[in-house]
């Protein structure tokens, strides 16, 4: 008994101890899942084959020279050009139609069937050219619209001070301003011998013409002409033909359609 005692002095006479904390559990690391790629072409891991693309490396093209050429701009300019064609109302019209009996007069030009050509002579562009369109003419007393499917014939010439025979020409496409038409102008009947009634169709076209000279600059920045003889003045006027549009398209006015 008396042992004991001695062991219950002995524990309080100890100081308190602290109780034993746990160690802290790391937490599992887990494993990172590879991405799945499905893809299946050159290049990729699941592809039968392994490419490796690398950037192309652009190289400096060779030079014979250090000159370089550039294109000088001589003129520019937003110009129209008036396509227009006069025909007879008999040309389409049955016997007896006269301009009182219209009703309606409509015109669809085709803009990607327009065959034109285009040539640079001294401070002048010279371009001529055939709009095809389908002009579809309402009378009264007919039950079905009478329709024309013609080509109207345009020419221009456009004022460029200092250009000249060997500049380039460029010009954007051909849009349509406006389109005019006025029956009862007198024009040559289908037989070529007295005037008749006709019908005046007019299609208003615009776009820009630029025109461009080559010269060679060299490395000090001095400016040659790649032709020195290009704005010799002529003896003689030119003379020039053009080749006819293609597809029989420019035979003047064509036939009614049925």
């Amino acid at each position: 008994m008396h042992r004991w005692k001695k062991v219950c002095a002995t524990i309080k006479d100890r100081e308190p101890f602290e109780p034993i904390k746990p160690k802290p559990v790391p937490p599992k690391r887990r494993k990172k899942r590879k991405p799945v790629d499905h893809c299946t072409s050159c290049g990729c891991h699941d592809s039968v084959c392994d490419c490796h693309f690398k950037a192309p490396v652009r190289k400096e093209a060779p030079l014979t020279s250090d000159c370089i050429v550039v294109d000088s701009l001589v003129c520019s300019k937003t110009v129209q050009k008036v396509a227009e064609i006069t025909f007879p109302l008999d040309l389409i019209a049955p016997a007896g139609i006269t301009i009182a009996d219209i009703i309606s007069i409509n015109v669809v030009p085709d803009l990607n069937g327009i065959t034109q050509n285009a040539r640079i002579i001294q401070d002048k562009v010279v371009n001529i050219g055939l709009i095809p369109a389908t002009i579809t003419v309402t009378v009264l007393g007919v039950d079905l619209p009478l329709t024309l499917t013609t080509s109207l014939p345009f020419q221009e010439h456009t004022d460029c001070p200092g250009a000249c025979p060997e500049d380039r020409l460029h010009e954007t496409p051909l849009e349509v301003e406006g389109i005019f038409t006025q029956p009862g102008v007198p024009v040559l009947g289908v037989a070529g011998l007295e005037l008749v009634e006709g019908i005046l169709v007019k299609v208003i076209l615009r776009t820009t013409i630029t025109v461009t000279r080559p010269i060679v600059v060299d490395k000090d920045g001095h400016k040659c002409d790649l032709v020195p003889n290009r704005c010799q003045p002529f003896t003689t006027p030119p003379t020039v033909t053009f080749p006819a549009p293609p597809n029989g398209n420019g035979n003047g006015v064509g036939g009614p359609t049925p």
